[in-house]
């Protein structure tokens, strides 16, 4: 490998290659890197590679040259099948010739690639658990604070460009995220046909993991009481199996007119639609991070997740805790129970606050 340097002449760099294998909102709290990175070197063409569940999270970024997608699926399709997509992709990055690679996450594979590839420089966090193959992959490695839980996961990714002299400015760090023309078109089309153009409230309750998930009841008493500000109610979900059954919860227990579109939305579209919303309530997700990246204010209920490392970012918003001290203590409830009493507990009262605070401002 290279020998270690710190700062990159910038503009050398032709070609760049960024890595975020995980998941939605992870990808997207990664495209200020795509961002700052184009800024500090205008001439470099920046690549991503991702997930292919995860593409709408950078798809129609500005300042993204091409996108590169491993697909989930692969496994299920058999051996060679799986290989001739492994080999084809393959050949597409050595085809692009980076200078540089950009790798954010523990994955092994982009230690794997970044071997095979041979870029010029390459960063990476130092994980000494992953013994001397994956110290003498990079070039770089990023040395994260100890406590990493009080560091935004934001400010984690673009340590990256740090490590190599690039310190980006305050505001050239917030997200992107382009939901598109034909998702914008059928979103005005739902506000115009639910009469929704002079505002409204976001609230999309659930995530995939449950754990993080206020109680129904709890969500159902604070949209009723949400009636009296006057603005319409809309309700989003994902269309999977446990988030829909606990929509279905959520509904059978309020009394207040809601606009329900639950199950209806891409990731595009849900942007689309926050876009327009006066206030989004949620939980850790992705689609809480979708509403920050469109600028909405965010009232956002936390419980055994860190909201310092994944709160909204670069939004007016309000985070509301209890005050568990073992709380974020990133288990999946209570002893692994799926039950995190730190939000089971959390006051109905203390969110209605949150809101009107945010309205009223």
């Amino acid at each position: 490998m290279p020998a270690m340097i710190d700062v990159l002449p910038l503009s050398e760099l032709r070609r760049a290659l960024v890595i975020k294998l995980r998941h939605h909102g992870d990808v997207l709290l990664t495209s200020p890197v795509i961002s700052v990175l184009k800024a500090h070197a205008p001439q470099c063409e920046i690549d991503a590679l991702i997930y292919a569940d995860t593409a709408p999270m950078l798809e129609g970024h500005p300042d993204l040259a091409q996108l590169h997608l491993i697909d989930r699926k692969w496994k299920r399709q058999g051996l060679l099948a799986q290989a001739r997509a492994e080999w084809a992709l393959f050949q597409a990055l050595r085809g692009r010739q980076y200078d540089l690679i950009i790798h954010l996450t523990e994955h092994r594979r982009g230690a794997w690639l970044t071997r095979l590839l041979k870029p010029r420089w390459s960063v990476a966090p130092r994980l000494r658990r992953r013994g001397e193959f994956w110290g003498k992959s990079f070039t770089h490695l990023i040395n994260y604070p100890t406590n990493t839980s009080l560091r935004h996961t934001v400010e984690k990714n673009l340590d990256a460009l740090r490590r190599v002299g690039i310190h980006p400015l305050p505001e050239e760090r917030g997200l992107t995220l382009v939901p598109g023309s034909a998702a914008e078109q059928r979103v005005e089309g739902l506000t115009i046909g639910h009469d929704l153009g002079s505002g409204f409230i976001h609230i999309h309750p659930g995530s995939r993991w449950l754990f993080k998930c206020w109680p129904p009841e709890r969500m159902a008493s604070l949209i009723d009481q949400l009636a009296s500000t006057g603005y319409p109610l809309v309700l989003t979900g994902a269309p999977e199996a446990n988030e829909m059954a606990m929509m279905a919860q959520i509904k059978s227990r309020i009394h207040a007119p809601v606009v329900d579109l639950s199950g209806q939305l891409s990731l595009k579209e849900l942007a689309a639609l926050t876009r327009r919303a006066k206030l989004f309530i949620g939980v850790d997700s992705a689609p809480m991070h979708i509403a920050a990246a469109m600028g909405t204010p965010v009232v956002v209920l936390f419980g055994p997740s860190g909201d310092k490392e994944w709160g909204p970012w670069m939004t007016r918003h309000r985070v509301v805790t209890t005050n568990h001290t073992c709380r974020p203590c990133g288990r999946d409830g209570c002893g692994g129970s799926k039950v995190s009493d730190c939000l089971t507990t959390l006051p109905v009262e203390r969110v209605v606050v949150a809101c009107h605070e945010l309205l009223m401002g």
